[in-house]
């Protein structure tokens, strides 16, 4: 029989395990509330069924002595969820809102006209720089190239194009005697990389004759009618629409008419740093580059006078765009109005569409453009007028000379030729200043 003191440490021994006992079934009641609230679906997705076997197991261990934090436990957890719930309920009825708002606003401003078409941000934001540190944007991103537009043809600029440039003539055999002198100016000049678009099969022949590159698009009705019975005016339009292919497929294009003579290569003048570059119908440098004008009403007293700004046309039979949204843009809306009456110049439609700031009912094409050099990029008006007149000035190598202003076109381009590739000076002498 033990004595009192192997009996004190019995009891000892026993209380100690049940501390045990108990601080074990405390550390388990709190892994299991911190485990329900973090995996309330259990630790492995998917196997919720061993996950409760675990979970029953050692709540059936730890029996009726878990009993009133156990329950405090599971009310905490189901008061936690459902807050969650309340939370995630609101959170959608807010979201609901915003969508209804958001839907209602966009009606408004449609129902105003307001509303954006196409807005592209260029960038993150940025902090503005210092005075007179801050430039604004001027160069636009060039559009990823899309081969399947046109594969026939991307295959042909892929072996013509210099650095993803080309000069682009549209021509029908009504232009070929011009298009004669424009062919052998531009390779007088050394320019590798130009096209003809035949337009009928007069042209094809010329080019296969005269080794130069040449497509000639599939047949389609809507432009084979005019391609190869149209006037010059009516042939010109039709570029707005087929130059788009072009830009698709990520080239940048200096459009060219052919009653234009090349001295230079202009693609070592070009600034590429706008989406349109374009020649000038102007004849010096007011009108050319841009002027204040004043126009002046009497009858208005004190406010007379009123200022305006002016620029003559950009020459839509010679211009560079680079393959950007905006210049695409450009020739849509001017291709669109182009085939619809009432009739109009594709030239005024152009810098109507490139010039016209956003107004009420008409939202304005966002490009950016420079005007080329005038003297290097010379109009038949500057050359006739001004510079063969000026000694100083003769001496001056233009890159092209347009024969834009005169009616008389293949003489006045053979004369060009004979001066700047034969050195004869008096080519130019025997025409008039104007058209007579």
């Amino acid at each position: 029989m033990a004595g009192p003191g192997g009996r004190r440490s019995t009891t000892a021994s026993q209380s100690m395990r049940g501390s045990r006992i108990i601080v074990a079934i405390i550390i388990g009641i709190l892994l299991g509330f911190i485990f329900a609230v973090l995996y309330p679906h259990g630790l492995f997705s998917g196997d919720s069924y061993s996950a409760s076997r675990f979970q029953n197991r050692r709540l059936s261990k730890s029996n009726l002595q878990i009993g009133s934090t156990s329950c405090e436990s599971t009310e905490r957890v189901s008061m936690l969820k459902a807050d969650i719930a309340d939370l995630s309920s609101t959170n959608d009825e807010l979201k609901k809102q915003v969508r209804d708002l958001t839907e209602k606003l966009q009606a408004a401003e449609q129902k105003n006209g307001q509303v954006e078409q196409q807005v592209v941000v260029v960038g993150e934001p940025q902090k503005a720089g210092s005075y007179g540190t801050v430039k604004g944007t001027r160069t636009n991103p060039t559009v990823l190239p899309d081969e399947t537009v046109n594969p026939r043809l991307a295959k042909i600029l892929e072996k013509i194009a210099v650095r993803k440039e080309l000069i682009v003539s549209l021509a029908n055999s009504n232009v070929k005697a011009m298009l004669e002198v424009w062919v052998s100016s531009i390779k007088k000049a050394g320019i590798p990389n130009y096209l003809v678009v035949a337009l009928d099969d007069g042209i094809v022949n010329f080019c296969k004759e005269n080794d130069v590159p040449f497509y000639m698009r599939d047949p389609d009705a809507g432009i084979d009618s005019v391609a190869k019975t149209g006037s010059n005016h009516a042939v010109s339009g039709l570029k707005f629409r087929i130059l788009r292919e072009f830009l698709q497929l990520g080239y940048s294009v200096l459009l060219s008419d052919v009653d234009i003579v090349y001295i230079q290569n202009p693609f070592d003048h070009i600034y590429r740093d706008s989406d349109v570059e374009s020649m000038s119908d102007g004849h010096d440098n007011m009108t050319a580059y841009g002027y204040n004008d004043v126009f002046d009403e009497p009858a208005m007293g004190w406010a007379r006078y009123a200022h305006t700004m002016r620029i003559w046309v950009y020459n839509s039979g010679f211009f560079y765009l680079r393959p950007t949204i905006p210049a695409i843009e450009l020739l849509d809306r001017v291709a669109e109005r182009l085939s619809h009456p009432p009739p109009a110049w594709d030239q005024a439609v152009f810098n109507e569409e490139l010039f016209f700031p956003s107004h009420p009912g008409y939202i304005g094409l966002h490009a950016s453009k420079r005007t080329m050099d005038r003297y290097l990029f010379m109009n038949s008006k500057a050359l006739f007028k001004e510079v063969r007149k000026d000694a100083n000035l003769k001496k001056l190598k233009p890159v092209i000379v347009h024969v834009n202003y005169h009616p008389d076109k293949l003489p006045r381009m053979k004369a060009i030729f004979e001066l700047y590739f034969n050195g004869k000076q008096d080519a130019l002498d025997l025409f008039p200043d104007g058209s007579g």
